[in-house]
């Protein structure tokens, strides 16, 4: 009788396990088939972010002004400078140069607005639910770097 009943749990445990893998094999295919279609429908576009940055036509006004600050902060370092000890110049140019990111923050944040706009608008127009940087993506995805480039250059 006690060798029933083991075999008995044998069996109930074999059962289990087989719905438990079974289950799980479901699943998957559930979920593998709602990424493919969701892939095949291209609501995901791909960008260039770079490319679309660059691309931008405010990009060689902040060049220049980039050019700008930078002389500026330059010129200013080598006046106040002058008569510092070592650590005192280091000090002052880890200052400087803290200056000069803490500027091109502020004159490149109204270019990435602009192109985070342009990529709104075109995937809203082509229907797309996401976009990705371009060098996150190994495969698929709808690419949209030139038009999001022609509505920059609208503006």
């Amino acid at each position: 009788m006690l060798k029933l009943e083991k075999k008995q749990i044998k069996i109930v445990s074999i059962l289990i396990a087989v719905i438990f893998i079974g289950s799980v094999v479901a699943i998957a295919l559930t979920q593998t088939g709602n990424i493919a279609s969701a892939a095949s429908s291209s609501s995901v576009g791909v960008i260039d972010y770079q490319q679309a940055l660059a691309a931008h036509p405010d990009v060689q006004n902040l060049q220049g002004q980039m050019e700008t600050v930078i002389n500026d902060i330059k010129k200013e370092f080598d006046e106040k400078s002058a008569g510092m000890n070592d650590q005192e110049k280091a000090d002052y140019y880890r200052q400087c140069q803290e200056r000069i990111a803490q500027r091109q923050q502020e004159l490149v944040e109204p270019i990435r607005q602009s192109v985070d706009t342009a990529i709104k608008k075109v995937a809203d127009k082509k229907g797309i639910a996401v976009v990705i940087d371009k060098m996150a993506v190994v495969y698929g995805g709808q690419e949209i770097t030139a038009d999001v480039i022609a509505e920059l250059g609208k503006k």
